[in-house]
This record gives C-alpha cells, sequence and structure tokens, in this order.
C-alpha cells in the first residue's frame, strides 16, 4: 500500500513493505490491567495475520462533552501505565498531547505523539512535537479542508520532525454530524505521507444531541474501515474495548475485541487486492 512515500519507517513500523498497519486500543486508559490485557491480545492477532501494530490510549481526554466526563488518569499515571504496555507486550505506544508543558515528558515514554484533531492548528504544540525527535500523528481537524494539512505538517516539519503520519477522522457535515468523505484519503497522499484512517471517531456523534453523551454508530465500523482500506490507507486506526457498552469513554463507537479479528481479516483481503490493482 505505502508507495512513493517520503519516509519508509513510522516509529519502528516498515509501511514501504506492510500491506496493512493497525493503531488500536481503548479510547481513555482505564484499569492498568485491562490496558495491558487489550495490548496483549490485539498484538497476538496483529502477529498472526503479521500486521504492524501500534498501541493508542489517551492518558487525557481533554475534549469532553462535560466536565464531569471521565477524562483519564492524567499524565504521571497514565505514562506509567503506557510504558508497562511497552515493557510487557514489546509494542509502540502512542497517545495524545494537549499542549506544549506535556510534549517532553510525554516524548521519553511514548513513541508517537498525536496532534489531536481539535488542536490541529495550535502552533506552540505542533512546533514542540516537531521538535521532541518523536513520530508524530497528525489528526486532520474535523473543521479542516484535507489540502489545510499542509498548515500543521509545514510546522512539524519545520521544527526538525521527519516521521509523520496524517490522520483522517471525518468532517463536520451540518450541525453536530461527521460524515467520511473517501476522497480525503486521495488529496491526503499527495503530501507524500503514511495516511491513516480514523474509522472509529467517523461514527461518533459529538455533542449535547446525542441522546448517550458517549454516543456513536458502531454498526458503520466495518463498512467504513473496508472502504478506507480499498483507497489505499496505510494504517487503520480501530479504538477497541473488551466490553465497549461499558466504557468511560465513546462507549457506543468502539469496537469489540471479538470484532477485531474478522474485520482484520477482511481488510487485509482487501489490501492484497487493492495492491494487485495499482
Amino acid at each position: 500500500m505505502a508507495k512513493n512515500l517520503k519516509i519508509d519507517k513510522f516509529a519502528g513500523v516498515d509501511i514501504s513493505s506492510a500491506k496493512l498497519s493497525l493503531i488500536s486500543g481503548p479510547c481513555v486508559l482505564e484499569d492498568e490491567g485491562m490496558v495491558v490485557d487489550i495490548a496483549g491480545y490485539v498484538a497476538e492477532i496483529c502477529s498472526d495475520l503479521a500486521i504492524p501494530y501500534i498501541f493508542k490510549a489517551s492518558f487525557l481526554k481533554d475534549n469532553r462533552t462535560t466536565h464531569t466526563s471521565y477524562m483519564g488518569p492524567g499524565l504521571e499515571q497514565g505514562l506509567a501505565m503506557l510504558q508497562k504496555v511497552k515493557e510487557q507486550v514489546g509494542v509502540p505506544v502512542l497517545s495524545d498531547v494537549h499542549c506544549q508543558h506535556q510534549v517532553e515528558a510525554a516524548a521519553e515514554v511514548l513513541d508517537v505523539l498525536q496532534i489531536p484533531a481539535y488542536l490541529s492548528k495550535q502552533t506552540s504544540l505542533a512546533l514542540a512535537c516537531g521538535r521532541s525527535g518523536r513520530a508524530v500523528n497528525i489528526k486532520k481537524g474535523q473543521f479542516m479542508a484535507p489540502d489545510d494539512i499542509a498548515v500543521p505538517l509545514n510546522k512539524v516539519l519545520s521544527a526538525g520532525g521527519s516521521e509523520v503520519l496524517i490522520t483522517e477522522r471525518g468532517t463536520c457535515f451540518g450541525y453536530q454530524d461527521l460524515v467520511f468523505d473517501p476522497r480525503n484519503l486521495l488529496r491526503l497522499r499527495k503530501f507524500g505521507y503514511p495516511i491513516a484512517a480514523d474509522i472509529t471517531h467517523m461514527v461518533r456523534i459529538p455533542g449535547f444531541t446525542s441522546t448517550n453523551p458517549r454516543g456513536g454508530l458502531s454498526e458503520y465500523v466495518a463498512p467504513l474501515a473496508r472502504s478506507a482500506v480499498a483507497l489505499g490507507c496505510d494504517f487503520l486506526f480501530l479504538e477497541v474495548h473488551p466490553q465497549p457498552g461499558e466504557a468511560l469513554c465513546d462507549a457506543q463507537s468502539m469496537l469489540s475485541l471479538q470484532e477485531l479479528r474478522p474485520l482484520l481479516e477482511d481488510c487485509q483481503q482487501i489490501a492484497e487486492v487493492a495492491e494487485r490493482r495499482d
């Protein structure tokens, strides 16, 4: 899939030869034991299927609808949990950073610093991530046209960043709704960096209009994932949980762990067909 890219590796993942790679984990860090178990479970699936894997979970979810919503364990405790994942499971780890003051501490543990979609225009954050020496995942803001990703991308590159991933996570449509415009993956590709499709955030129902403040349309995760792989994304970004309905964040949009293997098997076959047609 990853052809004619400016980089061959991202956080240790050889994207020049991998047909499909995965970024996956729970939305927010919860119980440490559960987090390590999830990482191990997904890592075993990916090992069986020869899919490179980066574990993802937020140590802090700062963009919440209400101030009473669960935000995560915070920087210090969260990074300690992510360090456990690295040590015990042996996979790269990714988490969000929300301000430049978090970057130095986060870069000591994380293999990938993620710039959240809502913060994709924050100059000081992008520059700090670029200076960190770590791989950087830039999530395209829901309010941005795909061509506008050049703005945060150039900030990261200007500060010395080189390993960059660009993530499509849906576009605002009307009021309190998101859509996946498949053209965006093709338009983002022109920048020459690997592309991820953040499927589980594309199906979110943000804001107070949802009957469930943790709401989403998880039934669309599988078909959108298949579509994104057919269009040649390098990474699938899928948030998973052993019991999504009981998750403390994004409960209605995460994929059940039991659903992950068959979906990845489907997507792997699609990736192979797409590669043969290139």
